[in-house]
């Protein structure tokens, strides 16, 4: 994969896109079954999150020694807009508009400012 990168740095992204992948259907699936009762909605929502915390967790225990705290979450929320961006358009049919995309852009180079040195 990227053969320079210690695994600590690379494994938690692949880890975290996988958990994020999880969590979105966890979170958004159902919007696609509205005529499910919303007990059932919530049990299969907790049956799709639990994939996500045996990704999740693992992600963070390994990154932690790489990068700090607030770098992980700040990947993490870069990779939940990118994973939501494609889960919107492909599974619940909607448009990404160019509002959505400015938006979405700005939060994400803001997570460059994560990634400079601090002093």
């Amino acid at each position: 994969m990227l053969p320079n990168w210690p695994t600590a740095a690379w494994l938690p992204i692949v880890l975290l896109i996988g958990s994020n992948v999880f969590m979105t259907f966890a979170w958004y699936g159902h919007l696609k079954f509205k005529t499910t009762t919303l007990l059932t909605a919530i049990m299969v929502s907790w049956m799709i999150a639990l994939p996500e915390y045996i990704l999740q967790v693992p992600a963070n225990r390994i990154g932690h020694g790489y990068y700090s705290a607030a770098q992980l979450k700040t990947i993490q929320e870069i990779i939940t807009l990118s994973v939501f961006c494609v889960f919107s358009v492909t599974y619940l049919g909607e448009t990404l508009r160019w509002n959505h995309l400015l938006a979405f852009g700005l939060i994400a180079a803001g997570g460059y400012f994560m990634f400079l040195p601090g002093k």
